[in-house]
């Protein structure tokens, strides 16, 4: 049995990225729909591609049985890096149940019967590292075009609702109240870049939707990637495993996954004649391997579907962000929650193009709600201001006017 301690050494690496809740300190620069791909689906991916590739848990990854004549450890070595067989007519539910043959596709066979070669077991550790990089890859691009723009101005206000006092109070080494004058002026920044960058927020809204653009595309290449690599049969495998099977129908796990096949070593004899040496292997990896790509099967169509819903879901912000106020107060209310009550300068966000809109939305999700709305108020304010100066009317004096056109 594999010691608790081994175990835990071996999943230690991942420890820092068990994390699908904002902490205190962290700024949100997207969504749940987009963390499911860059944490809960990478983390996914990496736990599956150390299990495969660690012995500790399954023992040997193979282990095969031939004559004398050869050392088990080069049939082994061979026949795991070179690829293994089933024969086809042998992969037969009755025969099996009628005990004609020991194993799924294990039985005497002729030169003409066809076979499956199974060899993808060997590459499942590096297509399920690379596939996890893959997920990965959307949220760096996010966080690389991003900049670090929102946790320039929202840093040290996260505890800004607590601020009572003239003086800074530290609650530990990483977290402090700020002084109510600090808040003031950090709001007063907030406000001042918020309005200098009014309209321009355009790219950093259009890369992030960008970016969920390709988790979608991501998860469906995955899906065919993962298809291609086991020769077709993963599409239909989640189907397969949860509909009832036949008596007479074979498991498409152990077509898939077998767990003995068939290995044929060739080596010359003491003459120069070429000998052909049977082994039989036993595949203890793909006990891992059916249960790691039938979990995978059934995540990769639930984040799919996920995905696709956040995507409408973005395109209904777009279209519903400056024509409805009680679209606006359930979507503030979600990513700003408390007892204050903003809605009543709610008119901010019908003059804003989306770009700056969903600027503001993540603001308002890393914001406490009283400090969020004292910054709409603000920003309320400053619209009024601007209103006023673009349309202000200059007081004409008309009887001098009147003399100037008599003249």
């Amino acid at each position: 049995m594999t010691p608790p301690a081994t175990v835990f050494a071996a999943f230690s690496v991942l420890k820092d990225h068990v994390k699908l809740k904002i902490n205190q300190n962290s700024v949100s620069i997207d969504n749940i729909v987009f963390r499911l791909h860059y944490r809960a689906t990478f983390l996914l991916l990496l736990v599956a591609s150390i299990l495969v590739s660690s012995r500790q848990f399954i023992g040997e990854h193979i282990r095969c049985i031939t004559d004398t004549g050869i050392p088990t450890k080069v049939i082994e070595t061979y026949c795991f890096f070179m690829s293994t067989y089933t024969v086809v007519k042998h992969l037969n539910a009755t025969a099996l149940e009628n005990g004609e043959i020991p194993h799924p596709g294990v039985g005497p066979m002729s030169k003409d019967d066809p076979v499956i070669h199974h060899h993808y077991y060997q590459w499942v550790p590096f297509v399920l590292f690379f596939q996890a990089l893959l997920f990965y890859l959307p949220h760096y691009m996010w966080r690389k075009a991003e900049g670090g723009r929102l946790k320039m101005l929202v840093s040290g206000l996260h505890l800004a609702s607590l601020s009572l006092s003239e003086q800074e109070l530290k609650v530990n080494d990483n977290m402090k109240i700020p002084s109510m004058k600090e808040r003031d002026e950090k709001i007063q920044q907030i406000r001042i870049a918020f309005i200098n960058r009014l309209h321009l927020n355009r790219p950093w809204a259009y890369f992030l939707g960008f970016c969920e653009v390709l988790n979608l595309m991501n998860v469906m290449m995955q899906i065919y990637l993962t298809n291609w690599f086991l020769g077709g049969a993963f599409l239909t495998l989640g189907q397969a495993v949860s509909e009832p099977l036949p008596k007479d129908k074979m498991n498409p796990l152990d077509v898939i996954f077998p767990k003995v096949t068939k290995c044929i070593f060739h080596k010359y004899g003491p003459s120069g004649t070429i000998q052909k040496h049977d082994a039989l292997c036993v595949m203890a990896l793909n006990i891992v391997n059916e249960k790691i790509y039938t979990v995978l099967w059934f995540w990769f169509v639930v984040l799919a579907l996920i995905t696709g819903l956040g995507l409408l879901w973005r395109l209904l912000t777009m279209v519903l962000h400056a024509r409805s106020t009680t679209f606006n107060k359930i979507v503030f209310t979600i990513a700003c929650p408390g007892k204050y009550n903003p809605w009543n300068v709610l008119k901010v966000t019908h003059e804003y193009y989306f770009g700056d809109w969903l600027f503001l939305y993540y603001i308002a999700k890393n914001l406490d709600n009283y400090v969020f709305k004292q910054l709409l108020q603000e920003l309320a304010e400053d619209l009024e201001h601007r209103h006023h100066a673009r349309y202000k009317i200059v007081p004409v004096d008309v009887e001098q006017e009147l003399l100037k056109v008599n003249n």
